[in-house]
């Protein structure tokens, strides 16, 4: 299973964005998208900046996949 993760961009350069979740950075391409600039909040898979959406999906998103994540850790 794939999983496209929300992230909020910290600065751009060129077709690269620097992007930040839960506390860790990591330097992505948003070469599939136009526009990206500071403070977007996008999808990641695999490397790439797939779609852009607005704080409140990236925060519901953020919310869901941590309640799974914390489900999948009282069950397993």
């Amino acid at each position: 299973m794939c999983l496209g993760i929300p992230t909020r961009v910290i600065s751009t350069s060129g077709d690269l964005a620097k992007v930040e979740i839960g506390g860790v950075e990591r330097e992505v391409s948003i070469m599939l998208l136009d526009g990206v600039k500071e403070g977007d909040w996008v999808i990641i898979h695999a490397g790439f900046a797939i779609e852009r959406l607005d704080a409140k999906d990236a925060e519901e998103t953020l919310a869901l996949l941590k309640e799974i994540a914390d489900g999948a850790e009282i069950s397993g």
